[in-house]
């Protein structure tokens, strides 16, 4: 367990030979530690748990990777069109997207979150609606069936979505099964999917899955990814772009 908590993951081929016992008998432990609730298994391998499913709160996490999620919002900003209705999601580097879009007009903004609310409700050059729900005190986000309700009457052309874990096997997932939920209705009713995450997210595997990364249309990632990630994500057709 320390080893994998360590490494964020490992094959079960890894840890066999670190500590030369055989297959069978790392998948017998592997068993026995997610049973406890101690690792999560995956195809292959293993993966931690250890910090993926606490969350800690949206203030915290603002000064987390700061100037990586800055770049990423103006890349992500230079997708937006004159006339786009857009979805921002709620996150840290939405919330910088926000402040990237006040520079923009005659776009229509739909968010179920405060802190993008609060950002941008004093900006007339966009149309501002407001999803209502369950508030996620942790996230600041309206999530749930009320906020799915309301994400159902709409279409975006384009849906910017946060995420709190990235994985090659394991797709996008988020600590919270009603935020997941709501992340889905977003990928449902948008033209294209545009995921913003830092490269901190790369591996990390969350209770609640959102969505296979195939489903995504693009990635907007900063340039601590690793060439790997990067290159697996492409074969699957997932368009990438490095802020």
């Amino acid at each position: 367990m320390l080893y994998v908590n360590e490494h964020q993951r490992a094959s079960v081929q890894e840890l066999g030979e670190v500590f030369q016992v055989s297959e069978s008998t790392v998948r017998r432990d592997l068993k026995e530690l997610e049973e406890s609730n101690l690792l999560k298994r995956t195809h292959g391998g293993a993966v931690s748990l250890q910090n993926v499913n606490f969350e800690p709160s949206v203030i915290e996490k603002e000064d987390q990777f700061r100037e990586e999620k800055m770049e990423i919002a103006r890349k992500a900003c230079e997708m937006i069109s004159e006339g786009d209705t857009v979805l921002l999601d709620a996150g840290t580097t939405t919330l910088h997207l926000a402040r990237e879009m006040r520079s923009l007009s005659n776009v229509r903004v739909i968010t179920n979150s405060m802190i993008v609310l609060n950002e941008l409700k004093d900006y007339r050059g966009l149309e501002l609606s407001m999803v209502g729900g369950l508030l996620r005190y942790e996230t600041l986000a309206f999530v749930g069936p009320m906020a799915e309700t309301a994400l159902e009457m709409v279409r975006v052309d384009k849906a910017f979505v946060a995420t709190n874990g990235l994985d090659l096997e394991e797709g996008i997932t988020t600590p919270n099964i009603i935020e997941a939920a709501t992340k889905r209705k977003m990928f449902q009713i948008a033209k294209e999917v545009i995921l913003l995450a830092d490269h901190s997210k790369i591996g990390k595997v969350g209770y609640a899955k959102v969505a296979d990364l195939s489903e995504i249309d693009h990635l907007i990632i900063d340039a601590g990814a690793n060439d790997h990630f990067i290159d697996q994500l492409r074969k699957q057709g997932v368009s990438v772009t490095i802020a």
